[in-house]
């Protein structure tokens, strides 16, 4: 039998802390491995796996779209393109879309529409400001954006233009404004930092600075995005709307896609300033068309808030009975457990033992983001792996 982990380490770049599975089949919420051993899924593909594992939806749409076409390049029209943008302004507050291949890329964009909008518009200002504990991607450029210095450090020089200031400090934003700033960059919930959610007007008072100085908001719903915590858009939560916006990870349903939305008056990229080769093909905007329509169409982001709160209140009592746990936070299905040692690489292994697939988002934290499509019976499925799992590492 072949040893597909050992290959791996024979010929790829050892970039990732894997865990030692082979996953060779999915379908809804759960996955097998080679040994056709079950699990259940509270990884997602990292917050991708939107609608589960081979959704009929997605794999019908993809199957169709590749017997017709796959790519044609952006020199022509195609309709699977136009349908998905059509359909991604139609319900939200933006006016035009481009689509790349990814979140890192799609918030690359995003930036360089910014600084475009700030070269024409306020006197060529540039720079954008960001905040601790972000992250929005791993080029250079936007581990320069992402306050975490963990990603940054092994990777000097980083490219300039960015502001880093504290998480939920609206007073740090503007103190950090000048006269070169474009922009102000955030997530509405921090997902890779911690699933931190900020304070009651934070967003609210960020988007009113921004109005009365001029600059653009810039929202990375990357991992927000498509009926994640709960509703569409994560910015619908909090009563603001952003000049621009970055969608990926959910978007395409695991088929690789990102996107950049932003209102009429924002979007000045001119003909030949931005491109992408491969961004929105005809295979990959069929499965983000299939993916949001079925979504929107069956409110899935509203089961995804009822369900996510059922998960909360599960974590919750949990929380009463394991003294260990510290906190835990969310909104939708985008949530994390925190706990008061560096136990959760462990509690991974523990869990995977028994057939769960979690997330360590830091090592005294775990993050669940489950396919927007489970029911309660497998959150409490989950519960019941995780509270065993738990017990386990205080006895």
């Amino acid at each position: 039998m072949t040893n597909w982990q050992e290959l791996e380490h024979q010929y790829f770049m050892q970039t990732f802390e894997r865990l030692p599975l082979t996953i060779v089949r999915g379908q809804g919420a759960r996955v097998w491995d080679e040994d056709g051993r079950e699990y259940l899924d509270f990884v997602g593909g990292w917050a991708v796996n939107s609608l589960g594992h081979c959704h009929p939806v997605v794999t019908k749409a993809v199957t169709e779209q590749a017997q017709l076409l796959i790519q044609a390049s952006n020199q022509f029209y195609t309709i699977p393109q136009i349908r998905l943008a059509e359909l991604l302004v139609r319900n939200s507050c933006l006016d035009k879309v481009f689509f790349g291949n990814s979140g890192a890329e799609a918030n690359e964009g995003a930036v360089k529409l910014a600084r475009r909008y700030g070269q024409l518009n306020l006197n060529r200002a540039y720079e954008v400001i960001t905040t601790s504990g972000s992250f929005h991607g791993r080029t250079l450029a936007m581990l320069a954006a992402t306050g975490q210095a963990k990603f940054q450090e092994p990777f000097p020089p980083l490219p300039t233009g960015f502001v880093n200031v504290e998480y939920n400090n609206i007073k740090a934003i503007k103190s950090a404004t000048t006269d070169k700033t474009c922009a102000v960059m955030v997530e509405p919930i921090q997902g890779e930092g911690g699933v931190n959610l900020p304070d009651d007007g934070y967003l609210a008072a960020i988007r009113a600075w921004c109005d009365q100085k001029g600059i653009l908001l810039i929202l990375d719903e990357i991992q927000t995005g498509i009926g994640r915590t709960g509703t569409l858009f994560a910015y619908e939560q909090y009563g603001v709307e952003p000049d621009i916006m970055t969608l990926a990870k959910g978007l395409g349903g695991g088929v690789p896609i990102g996107a950049i939305l932003a209102k009429e008056r924002v979007a000045v990229f001119a003909p030949g300033e931005h491109g992408s080769t491969f961004g929105g093909n005809p295979l990959a905007c069929a499965a983000g068309y299939a993916t949001v329509k079925f979504i929107v169409d069956n409110g899935i982001a509203g089961k995804a808030k009822t369900v996510g709160q059922y998960l909360i209140q599960g974590l919750e009592k949990m929380k009463q009975k394991f003294q260990l746990i510290t906190d835990v936070r969310g909104r939708g299905l985008l949530v994390a457990m925190e706990f008061d040692s560096d136990i959760a690489q462990s509690l991974v292994m523990a869990c995977l033992d028994r057939g769960l697939l979690v997330n360590r988002l830091k090592p005294d934290a775990l993050r669940f983001m489950p396919p927007l499509i489970i029911g309660t019976e497998e959150v409490d499925e989950a519960l019941g792996i995780l509270d065993s799992a738990l017990s386990s590492a205080i006895s």
